[in-house]
């Protein structure tokens, strides 16, 4: 990153309050700088030469406790359950192969209350997407039911890094519910099933898995026209869907 406007509006996008930092690819360090000044930072940066280097920058930090290194790839520490043993921010860059796996499961962590993360344009519209946006799908669902607030902080144009990645970034601002609800993995294959093809009608997609007399029933019930495509209903009308044919459909 050698756009520091950038920089300046993550920063801003974090919320001033007590939680902790947890950052996700610190890389050369350029953000985690800035991160420390007013606040206590749990690192965790998957290339051993780059944490080298850190180690190297922040020796100061590392042995007053303001910064804890960890070389590990993140997605092997969700074993644990969380990223953090009390409330946290995280604060992240991330790669565009783990981008969604890591937001997905940040958003199921309890004690993560708010992210900031950089990531690709394509990925941070799903997120944000509200119901009849392009953009709409089973991320979009996912990610309101657990926020109270999303949207998109800045984009970022692939010019801003060095060098230059083949696709523009954005960085987002999710704002997690107090106390969000666990999404069970049967939601997520319903959601899975319900977008499986955008272009067809929710009735289509449905009925490769469900009695179609019973899908028809609850769209009649919710007012929703068979005919409409999977980005068209809403997060409620979805998990109304989900409750009438877990509990109808054999």
């Amino acid at each position: 990153m050698k756009d520091g406007t950038i920089l300046n509006k993550i920063i801003e996008a974090i919320p001033n309050d007590d939680n902790h930092i947890v950052e996700i690819g610190p890389g050369l360090g350029d953000l985690t700088r800035y991160l420390l000044v007013d606040k206590k930072v749990v690192a965790f940066e998957i290339d051993k030469e780059l944490v080298t280097h850190l180690e190297k920058k922040f020796e100061r930090q590392i042995k007053a406790n303001k910064l804890e290194l960890t070389n590990i790839d993140v997605l092997r520490h969700f074993h644990k359950g969380t990223l953090y043993d009390s409330s946290y921010n995280l604060v992240a860059n991330l790669p565009y192969n783990i981008a969604t796996n890591v937001l997905l499961r940040v958003l199921e962590d309890n004690n993560c209350k708010n992210i900031v993360a950089m990531v690709q344009k394509e990925v941070a519209s799903k997120f944000v997407a509200d119901v009849a946006d392009r953009s709409y799908g089973s991320l979009s669902i996912l990610c309101q039911s657990a926020c109270v607030s999303r949207q998109i902080v800045v984009d970022v144009p692939k010019e801003c890094f060095i060098p230059q990645p083949k696709v523009s970034s954005a960085v987002i601002y999710l704002q997690k519910l107090k106390c969000p609800q666990t999404t069970s993995l049967e939601y997520k294959k319903f959601l899975k099933i319900c977008f499986n093809a955008n272009r067809k009608t929710i009735l289509n997609n449905l009925s490769k898995n469900y009695k179609k007399t019973n899908i028809l029933s609850v769209l009649n019930s919710l007012f929703i026209r068979p005919n409409k495509r999977p980005h068209e209903v809403s997060l409620g009308q979805y998990d109304n869907i989900y409750k009438y044919l877990k509990e109808n459909d054999d």
